[in-house]
């Protein structure tokens, strides 16, 4: 006799495994026609669009936003018209090339890292040496002249 409790639980097990299943057989059901038309229409596009700029500004996220943005609508729009589920595992592994590729040495932030020029970085150091060093020496002198006050 199986409890209510075990009986709920194997049916949502069960939902869960059919839901993996058909998600994963949707995404392999578009096998490399998938891959194939995204790579023909998609990357092709981009590939344009990034030449077209300066590989300085590839880090820029204001200059490829838009350009990333067309290539996710259309990795998109061909699933969706092959009747493929996305995202799925080879649109992962596309971004991860694209990414490989045209911004494997940007930072997170999309900005380039470097050191900020010595006329900002100096009054970051300066300041709090003299703030620490005037309160030193006010401490110091408050003790001394309290000394002699009884």
């Amino acid at each position: 006799m199986v409890s209510h409790t075990g009986s709920a639980l194997q049916k949502h097990t069960l939902l869960w495994f059919i839901i993996a299943v058909s998600q994963c057989m949707a995404a392999q059901g578009c096998g490399s026609h998938y891959e194939y038309a995204i790579e023909e229409f998609c990357l092709a596009k981009f590939k344009l669009d990034m030449e077209e700029l300066d590989q300085r500004q590839w880090c820029s996220w204001e200059d490829t936003v838009e350009l990333y943005g067309e290539l996710t609508n259309c990795t998109y729009l061909v699933a969706l018209n092959m009747g493929c589920y996305w995202p799925n595992r080879m649109v992962d592994e596309f971004f991860i090339r694209i990414h490989k590729h045209y911004f494997h040495d940007c930072s997170m932030s999309g900005r380039l890292l470097r050191d900020p020029p010595n006329r900002i970085l100096g009054p970051f150091i300066v300041v709090p040496i003299l703030v620490t060093l005037l309160m030193t020496a006010l401490v110091v002198w408050r003790s001394k002249r309290s000394e002699g006050i009884v």
